[in-house]
Order: structure tokens, then sequence, then C-alpha cells
């Protein structure tokens, strides 16, 4: 994208970096509404499509706006409209019309285009069947104004039916501050009014707050859209959701506003055909969102976009030890797993070589073994980020992780909301090494509110703002790869029944020491002047009044 203002996130100095800890935003204070001195340009885009009258009306109440109209303007964006769409008399100052690329279509296209044609530092969605309280711009904007990673949603209520009012009778209204009266009473959305009173209007929501991301009434810097790789213009349904998640990932804490007041004329289409909404999004979105695990119930599948991305460190280790570790990330039980193997691949010559003694067989070899597998790519460095997958394990070659190692560790950060959980592997001369599991949005986050130096304290951040633990590696099933199971047959299920009947093993283990342990009590008794018991044939005691049994220990897990 270009235009005016957009300087990389990271690197903006026009607000302060406060610290938003998961979703919480409520130590922000944005100012009251006409009290306060804006300074940022934004740009409201209309996705729009054989809508003329409702465009009319939503312009015209964008025309009322408090918003200093020099720093704003209106994008429409024409998504094939017969006739096409044009720009009516009552219109806000700075309207301009672009229209979907030739051949392209549908609402990721529009969304797409109005983001890429725009030249504000922030980028406000608005439906074009929407109006809009005369406020509700500078609703969003002051949030804006505090936070540069912010993702602020208007409150949307739905009109009863489709009444449709005129252009003229819009602007007067919304000029007034009385819209209400256009409508025969207006309702928010049960199901997202439901979520709001849950979490505390997504203050307790966390990394999920993403989920009532809608393209209704949703603002974003640009910066931080164009972080999160822009909308997916390959949806016509569901591209808002999609983006919701990858702003997530880059970083984003999302602001319902209740000030930003907007009515969408009759109920939405989810209303009306919610099974059917349904029904369609749920066949692309778990390509793309992994934690809609509920989407993700098939035991094979593959996935776009990975639950994790595990990161495997070569470091000179043997190929053996290389092909343990590799083979552990796939062959466990949480099964969305994508592996980048990091080692010094361009070294590898491409011509003529001696197969058996090249310098760098250990190497090769693996290449060899992993180069048509689709779940393994192969990387110089480590990459930067895992964006969008939710988490990154990183941890060196030559340990491997147990059937359900990785699973463990994820539950773990999701239940408790941790950004980083390093699991400690072994310590020596050089210090602890361990393998690190990185909550994607978290790490994002730490950047922003750092600056993105290479002196910036990130993992401080994350532990500042998401939580941090360390933990011990054997704990959850990490072991050396010398010591690991061997994966054959269906690696999952072998290695996670391995698993279990381990832990039986460990149970067991334990009920016969408490039985070694009440044998030396009732030898100890044996003597004893009182005692009530018989002796058995071989001079062991046998209790004569109740049989007593060990103590079960818990299972753990």
């Amino acid at each position: 994208m270009s235009g005016a203002g957009r300087g990389d996130l990271a690197g903006r100095t026009d607000v302060p970096r406060a610290r938003v800890s998961q979703n919480d935003y409520g130590p922000l204070l944005p100012p009251d509404l006409g009290r306060w001195e804006p300074r940022l340009r934004v740009s409201v885009v209309i996705p729009a499509h054989d809508c003329q009258d409702a465009l009319d009306r939503t312009l015209a109440s964008l025309a009322a706006q408090t918003y200093p109209a020099h720093l704003m303007e209106v994008v429409v964006v024409d998504d094939g409209s017969e006739p096409p769409l044009r720009v009516p008399e009552i219109t806000p100052a700075g309207t301009r019309l672009v229209r979907v690329p030739e051949g392209r279509w549908g609402r990721g296209w529009a969304r797409q285009t109005g983001a890429e044609a725009a030249a504000g530092d922030i980028l406000h969605w608005v439906d074009s069947d929407m109006i809009l309280d005369r406020e509700h711009v500078e609703a969003h904007l002051r949030w804006h104004h505090l936070l540069p990673y912010a993702v602020v949603m208007g409150d949307v209520r739905f009109t009863a039916d489709g009444t449709c009012p005129r252009a003229g009778e819009v602007l007067s209204a919304v000029e007034a501050g009385d819209p209400e009266r256009l409508f025969d009473g207006a309702a928010p959305h049960e199901w997202r009014a439901g979520v709001l009173k849950e979490t505390r209007w997504l203050r307790d929501a966390g990394t999920g707050a993403y989920r009532l991301h809608s393209g209704a009434s949703t603002s974003v810097p640009v910066a931080l859209l164009r972080s999160a790789g822009g909308v997916n213009t390959a949806l016509n349904m569901a591209e808002d959701t999609d983006l919701g998640f990858r702003l997530a990932q880059a970083g984003a804490v999302f602001i319902p506003d209740p000030q930003a007041r907007g009515w969408h004329l009759g109920p939405s289409t989810v209303m009306l055909r919610k099974k059917d909404v349904h029904r369609h999004n749920w066949s692309v979105l778990p390509d793309l969102i992994p934690d809609l695990r509920w989407l993700r119930t098939h035991p094979r599948r593959t996935w776009l976009v990975p639950y994790v991305h595990v990161v495997v460190d070569v470091g000179g280790a043997r190929y053996e030890d290389v092909r343990a570790s590799v083979d552990s990330a796939l062959a466990g039980t949480l099964v969305d797993v994508a592996v980048t193997v990091v080692g010094p691949w361009a070294r590898l010559p491409a011509g003529r070589h001696p197969s058996l003694d090249e310098p760098l067989l250990d190497l090769r070899l693996v290449h060899n073994l992993y180069a048509h597998e689709p779940r393994v790519s192969f990387a110089e460095e480590a990459p930067a980020g895992s964006a969008p997958a939710p988490f990154r394990l990183t941890f060196p070659a030559g340990w491997a992780l147990g059937a359900d190692s990785l699973a463990k560790l994820v539950k773990l950060a999701e239940s408790e909301g941790y950004g980083l959980l390093s699991a400690v592997l072994d310590e020596g001369a050089t210090g602890v090494r361990a393998a690190r599991l990185e909550r994607t949005a978290a790490f994002a986050r730490a950047a922003l509110v750092t600056g993105g130096t290479p002196d910036g304290d990130i993992d401080g951040a994350v532990h500042q703002l998401f939580g941090s633990l360390w933990v011990s590696a054997a704990e959850f099933g990490v072991t050396t790869a010398g010591e690991a199971e061997p994966v054959a047959g269906d690696p999952a299920k072998w290695r996670a029944e391995s698993t279990r009947w381990k832990r039986e093993a460990e149970r067991l283990r334990g009920e016969v020491e408490s039985l070694r342990a009440e044998t030396e009590r009732l030898r100890t008794e044996a003597g004893h002047p009182r005692d009530e018991r018989r002796r058995g044939p071989l001079g062991g005691i046998i209790p004569t009044t109740r049989r007593q049994t060990a103590p079960r220990r818990e299972k753990s897990g």
C-alpha cells in the first residue's frame, strides 16, 4: 500500500506506546467527544454493489460527522455494479469513487481495493447499508490517537424493518443528533451483546477478542493492516473474521466503543440465514483460523495455516538426531503442525559430489528425507515470525517431543494466557538450553511497544503483557533423541498409547511402594502385646479385623 503518513507501525512517534495487557484496554482514558484535538487522517472505505439508494443514505450520514472534514476522506468501492454507482449530491467533501479491477469481484477484493486507494493513517470500514451517528467517526479516532495498535469496533444496532428514509432526511436527523427518529426500533445483535457482557466489553476476552471483528463499522491503523497482510481477496464472505484473526496475530487490541453508534437498515444476512452462513463460512475458515478448534476435528487433515509452527535448528547435529526431532514434531497428537528446519542449506553443492563422503553429508541426508514432505520447509535462518500461526515452538536438533508434549504445552499456554513457555532441556557451561513456545500475538505486541529495536526487551515485554513461565521439559515428555521412543506404524496413536502405559507403570510402581511401606508397618506391630492378628504359614502377618489397601495416587494429566 502507498499513501501519505504511512510509516512503519513500530516507528510511529505521534502516539505513546501504551502497554495493554492481553485485551484489557480499560486503563486507557479516551478524551470526551468534542473535547480534544484530532491529528490523524482517516479514510472511510465503503465497499458497495448495486445499492445506490442505501449508499446515498450512508454518505448523507457521513456528511454530518463531527470529525474535521480536512482530516477525512471517503472512498466508495464499486464492486461491479450495473449500472455503475455514482457519487450523489449529499456527500462529504473529498469523496471519490474507485472500482474493483476488471475480472475481480467480491467483498474481499472490494475491501482490499479500497485499502490500496486510501490515503489516510487510519482506515475505517463502513458497510453501504449503514447510517452513522454524527460522532461515530470521532468516537473511533480518539482511540487511535491513544494507541497505535487499536482496532476499534462501532456499536451497530439493527432496525426492526427495512425502513428507507431519503438521504435528505438522514442528513437532517444526523445533524440534529437524533438519527433514531428515522427508525421504528433497533436492537443489537444478540450473540455479540452476550459476548460483550460476558467479557466486560472484551476486556477479559484475551486473544479471542477478534471474533467480534466485523466490517460493518471497524477502524484500523493502515500500518497494522499492512503488517497483517491486508484483506484476503479470495474471500467473498467471512473476510472480516479472517482479517480480525490476522490482526490479532499482528498484536492488535480490539476495542468496542458504545459511543460509536450506527444503525444497519433491517436484519443482517447472518440473522436471516444463520445456518446457511455458517455452512458456507465453516468450509473456508478451518484452513485459515487454527484456534477454531471445533472446526479441525479430522485426525489426519493438512491445513493451510498450522496451529503451531515448529522450528528445529540443525546446529551441526547428526542426521539421525535431526530426524528424531523433526519426526517427533510431525507424529504428535497435535496434528496441525508445520516444521521449518534451519541450517546452511545453501552450502550443499548442486553439482557433482561424492555421495557417501561429502563434507556436509548429514545435512544432505536431512534434505533428502524431507524434500517432498509438504509440512516441512528449509531456511538458512530462523524466521522472524510465524504469523498467522498462533504459536511457534523452537528447539535444537537432538531433542524429541513426546506424543502429547506439544499438545500439553499449548494447552497450558491457552488455559493461562501465557505469551511464552520456556521448557528447560539442560544446563551446561554455556547456560540453560530451553525449548520455547511463543504466542505469536504476544511477541507481535511486544515488538510494537518496545519499538521493535534490537535492544528492546522483547521477552520482558511479553512477560509484562501476557505472562511467561519456566517449566521442566521432562515433565512434558521431552527427551533426548537417543532416549525417544521410535516412531513407527500409526505414530500418533502408537506413541500416545506408549505414553499412557508409561504413566500406568509409574502409578503401579507407586502402589508397590505404598504396599511395601504398609508391610513394614505391619511387621513392626507384630510384636506388640495387644496384637490380635494371626500369622500365616510362612510367618507373615495376616490382619484378622480389616483389610488394608494402599492409597491410590491420583492419575496425572
